[in-house]
């Protein structure tokens, strides 16, 4: 009666963490790309306020208001005849003319959804603009006539490519000539020269500046997992502390120790500036309100005597963050430049296995085989371990007589009864831990996979089968299947209706992992363990699809190793079965 309650108990509180999950579904599910705005106001100001707290996976403008506006005006701004072109490698836009602004910059290799027609990404939009955001490059003076945001500078071509540099230059009438020569290599980084000629007759005082400004109504979600904010290396470290909230409190935020690089980052994209070397500006992060921000980077102040020149170089990364290309900056001297990407504790650990999830993927031509070939290396690498784990069971099963003739002998003697089990543990050569030390080994390779699935953006976008998307959920769900014919799943139901193909079989093969490697705890233990695949599968159903193929995958290849060592150690597999069969009985008397 007793086993009977508790398991009623147990299946109780399995029923309350399903529902609790709701909460922690909203933190790790990804948002649709166009989510629905609930309970939207009349007004399209209330509405595009109401939108601008909704946040997607990846970023952009979630509100469909807001994106049919952000649309409208950046072909109303870039319609102007004041702007030239860009056309570099991976990237495309223009330079706005009015301000010298970098305020237009689509990728030419990255598309906004999976969709055929879809557009390019857009991450620099124009001032003004729903998802605006846009580098500029000028300076600052004490009682000079310095260029502004208005000024009309002139150029000298009507391209910036990776073979044509582009140079503007403004006179401001008082005898100081300015000029910004753009180059842009093969990549997603912009360099800006900027010079200042003082052919007046007396001497000035100039400070030159780079800025970042954007809105956060398009960031992407700020997880634990993925920071998503200001970011920048300050000092010896990456600093990902700081987010939009922390600026709206403070309203300006300095970060302490010499600026490598500092600007804004979402789960995918990045824009920073780099300052020029040996240099040492000073930096802030600052609120300017309506949910926009900018990151400025001001070198000190320089006195110009009368006919000389002054050039400062800084540089603008505006592009993905791909873990290669970041890498190759660094080591050209941008410092932890490859920490863009927030890796955590494990990267030592990640950053190889994404590198050997490109090179599969380079030999079989797919991410999803791609996983299952990483799959099949990692529990391959792992099996002798595993060997000598089961071997280790069946020499703990093998001493067990023994083991039990000194617990009843030292019964009243406890440190003697551990000491002489250490005595015999060390006899007859048995680590008792060995068995456990494959489950300790898959922790850190599971958490770096699902790291790298989710943050790394080789994985955006790439399909398998039916999955368009491994670092997304599943799609193959309810939930998705109801919406196709325009019902709506409430999101405390998602729990239920979002639970994927992948999850399903994960539940299952984990299910028959269990029964085939019975273990030996009392019955209603052994109940209560026989529920836990099925909790862990609506767990894991929000997870990157990625993930769950490998789990699946890792399920299936745990079942065949179970099957091969059960028949290279049968007396283990009988000792097991015969205890699992007493246990049962002696229930079984109990309750009658």
């Amino acid at each position: 009666m007793d086993n009977q309650r508790n398991l009623i108990l147990a299946i109780a509180l399995s029923f309350l963490l399903l529902l609790g999950w709701t909460s922690a579904m909203d933190y790790f599910y990804p948002q649709p790309e166009q989510a629905l705005v609930e309970d939207r106001a009349d007004t399209p100001t209330e509405q595009a306020s109401q939108a601008a707290t909704q946040h997607s996976r990846t970023g952009g403008l979630v509100d469909p208001a807001m994106r049919a506006q952000e649309v409208a005006d950046v072909k109303t701004a870039l319609a102007s005849p004041d702007r030239v072109r860009i056309d570099a490698p991976r990237v495309a836009g223009s330079v706005n003319l009015r301000g010298g602004v970098v305020d237009d910059i689509v990728l030419k290799e990255y598309d906004e959804t999976t969709q055929k027609d879809s557009e390019p990404v857009r991450i620099f939009s124009p001032s003004g603009t729903p998802a605006q955001q846009f580098a500029q490059f000028g300076w600052v003076g004490s009682n000079l006539k310095v260029p502004g945001p208005q000024t009309l500078w002139e150029a000298d071509g009507d391209v910036l490519s990776a073979d044509t540099p582009l140079t503007l230059t403004h006179e401001n009438g008082e005898g100081l000539t300015f000029s910004i020569r753009y180059t842009i290599d093969d990549q997603y980084m912009i360099t800006a020269a900027q010079t200042v000629a003082n052919t007046a007759g007396n001497d000035v005082v100039v400070q030159p500046f780079g800025l970042v400004n954007r809105t956060s109504r398009t960031a992407s979600e700020d997880l634990w997992i993925a920071h998503s904010g200001p970011i920048g290396v300050f000092g010896d470290s990456a600093d990902y502390d700081i987010d939009y909230d922390d600026l709206d409190e403070d309203q300006r935020v300095s970060p302490e120790g010499r600026t490598s690089w500092v600007g804004f980052t979402d789960i995918y994209w990045l824009a920073a500036l780099v300052p020029q070397d040996d240099s040492a500006p000073e930096t802030t992060f600052r609120a300017m309100g309506d949910e926009t921000y900018r990151a400025d980077m001001i070198y000190e102040a320089t006195t110009l005597p009368a006919g000389n020149a002054l050039t400062v170089t800084s540089r603008l990364y505006a592009g993905a963050k791909e873990s290669a290309v970041l890498d190759s900056y660094e080591d050209a001297g941008i410092q932890k430049f490859g920490l863009a990407i927030d890796w955590g504790w494990f990267r030592w650990f990640e950053k190889p296995m994404l590198w050997l999830l490109r090179t599969i993927y380079d030999a079989v031509g797919n991410f999803g085989i791609a996983i299952i070939g990483l799959t099949f290396i990692v529990r391959g690498l792992m099996f002798p371990i595993a060997q000598r784990g089961f071997a280790s069971m069946a020499e703990m099963k093998a001493i067990q007589p023994k083991m039990k003739a000194l617990q009843e002998k030292y019964k009243d003697d406890k440190p003697k009864q551990q000491q002489e089990i250490m005595a015999l543990y060390k006899s007859e050569k048995v680590n008792p831990v060995a068995g456990c030390l494959p489950m300790l080994l898959q922790i850190p390779v599971f958490f770096a996979l699902y790291k790298v699935l989710y943050l790394a953006i080789e994985m955006r976008h790439r399909d398998f089968l039916w999955i368009g998307d491994l670092s997304a959920p599943d799609p193959a769900n309810l939930a998705n299947a109801l919406a196709y014919v325009g019902i709506d799943v409430p999101q405390f139901l998602m729990i239920i209706f979002g639970l994927g193909v992948l999850a399903v079989l994960l539940g299952f093969t984990m299910w028959l992992t269990f029964r085939l490697n019975p273990s030996q705890m009392d019955p209603m233990q052994q109940k209560i363990f026989d529920i836990m695949p099925w909790i862990l599968m609506f767990v894991m159903a929000p997870f990157a699809a990625g993930l769950l193929l490998y789990w699946v995958t890792s399920n299936v290849l745990t079942l065949a190793q179970q099957k091969y060592l059960y028949s290279k150690h049968p007396q283990l597999r009988a000792s097991i079965e015969e205890e699992k069969a007493r246990k049962a009985a002696e229930a079984a008397k109990a309750g009658s």
